[in-house]
């Protein structure tokens, strides 16, 4: 069997609520596991959560 390599991991929190924003900056926040405001959520840094990332900077802070 093969290890998994071991990827970076990014702190998210969400501090601006969707609300008021368009559908698909909701579906966004949702797929990135957000519930409530001010929830922090740990994810793998992968490209594709990048490009998820760059449609709701305006809502969210990054910690590496």
């Amino acid at each position: 069997m093969a290890k998994k390599a071991e990827g970076k991991t990014i702190k998210l929190t969400l501090v601006r609520s969707p609300i008021g924003y368009p559908e698909p900056q909701k579906a966004t926040v949702r797929a990135l596991g957000f519930h409530r405001l001010h929830e922090t959520v740990e994810r793998e840094d992968t490209p594709v959560l990048r490009g998820m990332l760059a449609k709701v900077i305006h809502m969210i802070r990054i910690e590496e």
